[in-house]
């Protein structure tokens, strides 16, 4: 089993973003990441290959966890000529299908994970189902990410320190949260499926804080949202079949409306590396409607403090996966399936 250097306690950076550009949080402001281990899925384009190469350069040893064999291999292969001293490594990982998931973890050959970055998903995708059945925005989105969060836990659970940031949106404030029309059982609306879905990010992350503070663990759990960002989710994967028309809109729209990727990956950025941040936290663009500015946190978000609704989709999750997690200060007790 391969053992890596437990990471030193950083320094804490200046976490002001208002009293000048100077004082404002950028990567440069983020500490020394030597000895941490940190998985990021969706880490080939985007904000997830930000995400990871800025980690990786401050000296993490990151976990690239992609799809498509080819396209993690050029990932891995940028990486390496933007960061030459970066310690990279490819696994793949498909969150639509549940069999993936389970092999990306039984597979794991480190014995501990200190940062796990659930950042892959996809977005207003015409109807199509996961392998397992889901609906793929559901399946993908949360689904996918619920089940390698708890089959990862136990490894989680061995680190000192131990973090999990997941990507949410800006538009999750905008979802009518049904729980009966998760999965597209009735009348299946792209966005409406799409911005729910992020909203089950939210309350995932929120609910698995308050799991850990139940068992005194010293786990943390944050959500971001990147603000309005140029990746290709909106136009790659199940988007690139809509036409030349959709493909021209959406490239005029990521273009004129859409912040550089870089700008998007500051939020996972900062909720992955500032050092106290507390569990729980729900950074966001301190901009107009969450969607560009510099990392805040957001506490007023209805969805962090519905425990109810949290509860009730967990639970959900928990059947739907066949992934049970059992918290354990040791991680002798992990998840499972029914």
């Amino acid at each position: 089993m391969t053992r890596i250097r437990t990471p030193r306690t950083p320094r804490a950076p200046r976490t002001s973003a208002r009293t000048s550009p100077r004082d404002r949080w950028t990567p440069g402001s983020i500490p020394d990441q030597s000895g941490r281990l940190v998985v990021v899925t969706g880490a080939n384009s985007g904000i997830g290959y930000v995400t990871a190469r800025e980690l990786a350069r401050r000296g993490a040893h990151v976990v690239l966890a992609c799809r498509s064999h080819e396209r993690g291999r050029e990932a891995i292969e940028r990486l390496r000529t933007e960061v030459p001293h970066a310690r990279a490594e490819l696994r793949l990982l498909d969150l639509a299908d549940l069999a993936s998931v389970r092999r990306f973890a039984e597979g794991w050959p480190h014995d501990r994970l200190d940062l796990l970055v659930n950042n892959a998903g996809i977005a207003m995708v015409p109807l199509s189902r996961t392998a397992d059945g889901f609906e793929s925005q559901f399946g993908v989105n949360h689904l996918g990410t619920f089940a390698l969060t708890g089959l990862l836990l136990p490894r989680l659970l061995a680190a000192p320190h131990p973090r999990v940031v997941t990507v949410s949106s800006e538009g999750q404030r905008f979802a009518r949260f049904d729980l009966d029309n998760l999965d597209a059982e009735r009348r299946y609306r792209t966005l409406f499926a799409y911005i729910q879905s992020k909203r089950a990010n939210l309350y995932f992350a929120a609910e698995l804080q308050r799991r850990s503070d139940a068992a005194g663990l010293t786990l943390r759990s944050m959500a971001v949202a990147p603000g309005l960002t140029r990746t290709n989710v909106l136009t790659g994967g199940a988007n690139s079949g809509r036409g030349r028309t959709h493909a021209a809109l959406m490239r005029l729209l990521l273009r004129t409306a859409f912040r550089p990727t870089p700008e998007g990956a500051k939020t996972s950025l900062y909720a992955a590396t500032l050092p106290e941040l507390p569990g729980g936290s729900y950074v966001v663009p301190d901009g107009l409607l969450q969607l560009r500015g510099e990392p805040v946190t957001r506490s007023r978000e209805r969805a962090l403090k519905d425990t109810a609704t949290a509860h009730r989709l967990w639970t959900l999750s928990e059947r739907l996966t066949g992934v049970r997690c059992a918290f354990s200060a040791h991680g002798s007790h992990g998840p499972h399936g029914y």
